[in-house]
């Protein structure tokens, strides 16, 4: 190493750390549904309500952010106002068939690599690409967000898509087969992260 690339190096700040706020967080899943039920609007939207999350961020350099999130499989809820009896066979069918939270407990994403551009004052948008542990299998992910670094504060929003098939989940079916749950998965996540140190 050359000392001028020696001095730049060790000029650059070092990225920030920031724990994501769970209470003031939102992360969904959005759930397609098919079949003949699917025109009473059976689609429904599940909250995941116990994660834990961290983000690296400098200003200088998008190449030194990172993002790291564990999900506790077994916390996902059914959002919508449904019955109860719906909601039971919704919540039982996903987390003891499709996840199989017995056996796979957690769900993890862990970023590679992160780039992107600078639209305004302390705002970005960032394509991040990391692998996803779901059921027991790792994946290649990639998507976008769109962030906002404050003072103590970074907030980070966004969708991603992913199909259950790429974890070897097969999509469950309700009421006889009347009601068959779509392969794709929609994401939606409002993180805000609070600087740490």
């Amino acid at each position: 190493m050359n000392t001028s690339m020696g001095a730049k190096m060790a000029a650059r700040p070092a990225a920030l750390r920031y724990l994501i706020d769970v209470g003031r967080s939102r992360f969904n899943v959005r759930v397609f549904a098919t079949g003949l039920l699917s025109l009473l609007g059976h689609s429904p939207t599940i909250a995941i309500r116990e994660y834990s999350g961290q983000l690296s961020f400098s200003p200088e350099s998008l190449e030194d952010a990172s993002l790291g999130l564990i999900v506790n499989a077994g916390s996902l809820a059914v959002q919508d106002e449904i019955s109860d009896k719906d909601r039971l066979e919704i919540e039982r069918k996903m987390k003891e068939e499709v996840l199989e939270v017995a056996r796979f407990p957690q769900i993890a994403f862990e970023s590679r690599k992160v780039t992107g551009v600078q639209l305004g004052e302390g705002f970005y948008t960032v394509k991040i690409e990391g692998d996803l542990s779901v059921h027991g299998y790792t994946r290649r992910q990639i998507f976008s967000a769109q962030l906002t670094a404050g003072e103590e504060t970074l907030h980070a929003y966004g969708e991603v898509s992913l199909r259950q098939s790429d974890f070897n989940i097969v999509p469950v079916s309700f009421a006889g087969g009347a009601l068959k749950l779509k392969d794709e998965l929609k994401f939606s996540f409002d993180f805000i992260a609070r600087k740490q140190g």
